[in-house]
């Protein structure tokens, strides 16, 4: 055999093997990317055809009963460790929302349900799963209330993430991110661990949280729901903190509307929040811690 056809025919299979591996290289696995792989989009998108908003229902505060499913604690995410709380009671936060939408539609969300990006729902770091939240467009003032069945934004300074449908709503689908305000919802005669369902002003049920140091100013008692609302709303214009109705069955048998503010952890904001809501005579508060 010719040397040269030697050579040529040693050194081929080399070269094919070189070949071969700089044309099919390993999938890149970046911090940024934990589930590289699992999704045909690489980067999420909006959806390509129109969405009608007055086709999209309005999400309505259901019973809950919570499983293990999405609420195991803590978590970890791209080397992070999360603690999902015991319970959304008195949650209220102010921050920046942004969406999610094609690039997850159609796969599982923490619980299990399937996201679909033209539903209202959300993911959340660590309220429980599931939850309800009122959420307000702090540039526009819009208002809806979400359903929480996922886990996220786990990047920047975020703290929720809405479905596309949720954003478009809220009127920042075509910007991406907004600057929100989040408060727990729950609907009357929800099944959870020994919590109480309350009602704010606005005429939904919301819950507080509870802490070894919190205390709560009792504004009034009311034997009609609409007299509650109408203290709840005078007083939530004095005081940035959370004002809420906790509705109780007394002992004989009857319902009072107990008028709260809180959670409050400094004594002189106890102290000045008691003083104005004397001045406004709007009634004489009294600290409770329940």
């Amino acid at each position: 055999m010719n040397r040269n056809v030697l050579k040529i025919a040693i050194v081929s299979p080399v070269l094919l093997a070189v070949m071969a591996c700089s044309s099919s290289p390993a999938p890149e696995q970046t911090a940024e990317s934990p589930n590289k792989g699992r999704y045909s989009i690489s980067q999420d998108r909006a959806p390509t055809r129109i969405v009608d908003l007055s086709v999209i229902p309005e999400v309505i505060p259901q019973p809950l009963n919570r499983t293990m499913a999405g609420n195991r604690s803590p978590y970890t995410v791209l080397g992070k460790s999360y603690q999902v709380l015991p319970t959304e009671e008195g949650y209220f936060e102010r921050g920046v929302a942004s969406w999610y939408g094609e690039k997850f539609h159609g796969h599982k969300t923490s619980n299990g349900e399937v996201f679909d990006m033209y539903q209202v729902s959300a993911a959340h770091k660590s309220l429980p799963i599931p939850s309800f939240l009122r959420v307000t467009n702090l540039d526009n003032n819009r208002s809806i209330v979400v359903r929480v069945n996922d886990r996220g934004p786990f990047h920047g300074d975020r703290v929720i993430d809405l479905s596309y449908a949720a954003a478009l709503k809220l009127g920042y689908a075509d910007r991406g991110t907004a600057r929100v305000q989040l408060e727990s919802i729950v609907a009357t005669g929800a099944f959870r661990d020994g919590g109480v369902s309350t009602a704010n002003s606005a005429g939904n049920e919301t819950l507080r949280v509870s802490s070894p140091d919190s205390k709560y100013l009792q504004v009034g008692a009311f034997s009609e729901l609409s007299a509650a609302e109408e203290v709840s709303s005078k007083v939530e214009e004095i005081t940035s903190l959370p004002v809420f109705i906790r509705t109780v069955n007394t002992l004989n048998n009857t319902i009072l509307h107990r008028v709260r503010v809180g959670p409050i952890f400094d004594p002189g904001q106890i102290q000045r929040v008691s003083e104005s809501v004397v001045a406004a005579n709007l009634g004489s508060p009294y600290t409770v811690t329940e």
